[in-house]
């Protein structure tokens, strides 16, 4: 297995690909970079499938349409593209965390959309949490019927779920092409007024400048980068931020 740095994409670098532009099987560098940056560039992008054309004035991605992997890229922060749903479980320490950013959860309504396995909702649920689970895969669903009972756990996309109040929300939505943004805007609209949000995201809403991440993040109330290598333990280098927001 390859180690965290060869496979995490720098910040840096990251600012850099989410300021090009990606047209078909050809992405176009936003401007003149410095020798070591663009360096640095060029290694993920030629990672990513793209090896500089001169003639083009553009890495050339020989696969055909170059968008998708660019967008892998920024939404996990890491050469690896997601699979199995962009679903990357929860590992154990940080689903502690995450309930001790919550704070006192007993007997509290607490909402995770898209559950997994059931991570976070087993410490919710070891707390004296009033847990309800939202997961579309039917292996997990089982998994999570055992745990809370099958009256707090509904099978389907969390998406398209009617929003019913809860006092928090606690998430490690996927990431993949912004899901995680998607999922957490929509979980915002369960939150009754004072309610909590606390969340896993993939690092891209730290920088990408699109109207929706730009406009979810004006909505956060805090944004904690995560060491690298939190979800190793899960198979994968993603970069990852932890986040807050009030109802």
């Amino acid at each position: 297995m390859a180690a965290a740095s060869q496979r995490t994409i720098p910040s840096e670098i990251l600012t850099v690909l989410a300021a090009g532009t990606a047209e078909a099987n050809h992405f176009l560098l936003p401007s003149q970079l410095d020798r070591k940056t663009y360096a640095m560039t060029n290694k993920v992008l030629e990672a990513l499938g793209g090896r500089w054309d001169r003639r083009a004035g553009a890495h050339v991605f020989d696969g055909g349409d170059c968008r998708e992997r660019l967008e892998d890229a920024l939404d996990t922060g890491s050469y690896e593209r997601p699979d199995n749903l962009g679903w990357f479980p929860t590992p154990p320490a940080l689903a502690q965390r995450l309930v001790d950013i919550a704070g006192d959860v007993r007997g509290k309504v607490v909402l995770e959309p898209s559950a997994g396995d059931g991570a976070i909702a087993s410490v919710l649920h070891s707390r004296g949490a009033d847990v309800r689970t939202v997961e579309i895969e039917a292996g997990r669903v089982k998994t999570l019927v055992k745990l809370l009972g099958a009256n707090n756990v509904a099978q389907g996309d969390f998406l398209a779920v009617e929003p019913f109040p809860v006092d928090l929300v606690l998430a490690n939505p996927p990431f993949a092409r912004r899901a995680d943004i998607h999922h957490l805007t929509h979980a915002l609209r369960f939150l009754k007024p004072g309610g909590k949000l606390v969340a896993i995201m993939g690092a891209g809403i730290t920088f990408r400048q699109d109207a929706l991440t730009t406009a979810f993040r004006a909505r956060l109330a805090s944004i904690e980068l995560l060491p690298e290598g939190s979800f190793k333990a899960s198979g994968t280098f993603v970069s990852t931020v932890m986040v807050t927001a009030h109802g």
